[in-house]
């Protein structure tokens, strides 16, 4: 307990999934947590959950990641109920699959907007409230496709490889205000996106037997990555990109017959 007392922490797509664990980790370690979602009732409801069991918490706040002017609305709102912001975890995201042949112009720039422009402007939102507070934790959650590609998500892919290319540069250039920023590529996470992914037990079981863990991660896992991340633990971790996937990374080649001696 209390490993992020003292902070506020604002967490994107805290709804469901990855979010979710995000916010109810950060509240229970001490962090008010400005939680929001495009799906006001689903984030309401986390909320609701989260102030039952740390009441005064949390607050909700419906949240078009994308919008500019949402991103400064969401903020100030959020600066009003607990001071400045001082953890950002950019957690909202699209997977948008589609065929290489099938990728439009609209669906490019819908998946960059949504995954990668939303991180970026909700950078240089927080940023001033950092640099008035004197230390700040930035988390971008980014994918494993950053570094294993698949096929079906070329937008997909790309806005990824944006959040890590940023996150990259946004580090230096925020490190003499105190301010960290880092990255997390999540492998196969079991939630509502995978499911959309994978959409029946038999495709479900074969990605999960696909890890080299043999079992898909929790978004619990990634959300204690996340909280070691906004925790003074990782003072000095800034400009990395952190892989969380059981092994699949750097599962590869064949493995060869060795005969017993």
């Amino acid at each position: 307990m209390g490993r992020v007392s003292g902070k506020v922490a604002l967490v994107t797509g805290a709804g469901t999934g990855q979010g979710e664990a995000e916010a109810r980790l950060l509240a229970k370690e001490g962090a008010k947590v400005i939680a929001t979602d495009i799906n006001f009732d689903s984030v309401q409801k986390v909320v609701a959950e989260i102030n039952a069991e740390h009441p005064g918490a949390a607050i909700a706040l419906k949240h078009n990641v994308a919008s500019k002017d949402d991103w400064v609305s969401v903020v100030e709102q959020g600066v009003a109920a607990f001071g400045p912001v001082t953890v950002l975890v950019n957690n909202a995201g699209i997977l948008a699959p589609a065929t290489y042949d099938l990728v439009t112009y609209e669906h490019w720039q819908k998946t960059m907007d949504v995954n990668a422009w939303s991180q970026f402007v909700g950078i240089q939102t927080v940023v001033p409230y950092m640099k008035q507070a004197g230390v700040g934790s930035i988390v971008n959650i980014a994918s494993l496709a950053v570094v294993n590609a698949c096929g079906r998500f070329t937008a997909y892919t790309a806005s990824k490889g944006a959040i890590d290319a940023f996150s990259r540069a946004a580090a230096i250039e925020l490190a003499g205000f105190n301010i960290r920023v880092n990255s997390v590529d999540p492998g196969v996470i079991h939630t509502a996106m995978v499911d959309e992914a994978f959409p029946n037990a038999e495709s479900i079981g074969a990605a999960a037997a696909a890890q080299p863990l043999r079992r898909m991660g929790r978004p619990i896992d990634v959300a204690y990555l996340v909280l070691y991340l906004a925790s003074d633990e990782a003072w000095f971790t800034t400009g990395t990109s952190q892989v969380i996937d059981g092994g699949l990374s750097v599962m590869g080649g064949v493995t060869p017959v060795v005969e017993k001696q």
